[in-house]
């Protein structure tokens, strides 16, 4: 009787057993599919539109008006807008797929104008007469004086470094210093710096910022010499080694992103710029290369979108003159080195930056009506 009962609870607990296998085995079967994401749509492209990895810098397809560019103000009317051919500019690649491009407006330029307070006449209001009209809140104009009336006048930022009105190194150095500490004040995404004899084309200027991020490690401008420069390495080392390095020109006018200025700061910011220019003994912009190119290891982006006086101007084609960021003029010793655009006489413009000034913005008050007209 005793081994009889042992063989039920023998049995009895084999069949629990199966029964919880069973159940185990049916627990996933009796649970809800899972939720696959289906793949979306990719988004069309209409024909003919490029993606923004694949814009270049300074450049556009022929025959078809950009789209219009953002001022302070708004929209740049189509009027505004450059229907040249486009130009070439050396070494400037599309931007990289990685990012997107800034949704750039010119309120986010920091422009810088270095000038001495003997130009104030001469150059500085014929600049403050035609572009710097266009962007009075976005330029920042350093002199070495004070001028309350051309203030008062114009309204422009105008800035008393209180550095030297020699045109030594060390006043250059001086003043940079204080264009790169106020524009880091700024808190804008691009500083551009430019001379009193530069005309800066806003909507080019717009166009090619807008091809990079500000983020990025960005140096755009045009060198002065066809080699690279070089000076002792006195930041690094004892100087006894040397360094080369290219600079783009301050004559011609040069553009820094943010994010590569803030790592120019340890030799830079307030007051650290003198230093370092004492250091390797070399003027302004040589300083500027020196920091990004030597110290830092980024490349000048070459571009021949900038011009200075030093440069035969009227070699310039005619029909690519406002597709350039900036144009200059000849100085004492050469006042005919000038971009052959017609407008004004010669006696009334001689700097040809009036004329200029009128084919890019033909409803300014001052400009001839006839000119007006001329450009469809």
């Amino acid at each position: 009787m005793h081994t009889a009962s042992v063989g039920v609870s023998k049995l009895c607990f084999l069949l629990s057993v199966a029964l919880c296998c069973l159940l185990l085995l049916l627990i996933p079967a009796l649970q809800p599919p899972p939720q696959v994401d289906r793949p979306q749509p990719r988004p069309q492209v209409r024909p003919g539109q490029s993606r923004p990895a694949e814009v270049s810098a300074g450049a556009y397809s022929p025959g078809k008006r950009p789209s219009p560019l953002k001022l302070s103000g708004g929209s740049v009317n189509e009027g505004e807008l450059v229907r040249a051919k486009p130009t070439q500019a050396a070494k400037t690649g599309p931007f990289p797929r990685s990012r997107p491009l800034d949704k750039l407006e010119l309120k986010d330029i920091f422009i810088a104008v270095k000038t001495t307070r003997k130009y104030h006449k001469s150059r500085l209001e014929l600049l403050i007469q035609t572009w710097v009209s266009r962007a009075k809140e976005q330029t920042f104009i350093f002199s070495d004086g004070d001028d309350k009336d051309l203030q008062q006048r114009t309204g422009v930022n105008l800035i008393n470094t209180n550095c030297s009105a020699a045109h030594t190194r060390q006043a250059l150095c001086c003043k940079m210093s204080v264009e790169y500490d106020k524009f880091i004040e700024s808190q804008r995404k691009w500083f551009c710096h430019v001379d009193d004899d530069n005309y800066v084309i806003l909507p080019s200027l717009l166009r090619l910022l807008s091809s990079y991020h500000h983020s990025q490690d960005v140096y755009l401008g045009r060198p002065s010499l066809d080699h690279t420069i070089e000076a002792a390495e006195r930041v690094k080392s004892d100087g006894s080694v040397s360094v080369k390095f290219w600079f783009a020109t301050g004559g011609a006018g040069f553009c820094i992103s943010r994010g590569l200025a803030l790592k120019m700061s340890p030799w830079a910011s307030l007051g650290n710029f003198i230093s370092t220019a004492e250091k390797i003994r070399l003027p302004d912009d040589c300083t500027i290369g020196y920091i990004i190119e030597a110290l830092l290891e980024v490349r000048l982006t070459h571009t021949h979108l900038f011009h200075s006086h030093l440069e035969n101007l009227q070699k310039l084609p005619v029909d690519t003159a406002l597709d350039q960021v900036t144009l200059s003029y000849g100085g004492f010793e050469n006042r005919r080195n000038v971009v052959g655009i017609g407008g004004f006489s010669l006696s009334e413009d001689p700097t040809r930056f009036m004329s200029v000034h009128c084919l890019l913005y033909p409803e300014t008050e001052w400009c001839p009506k006839a000119q007006a007209g001329d450009r469809s």
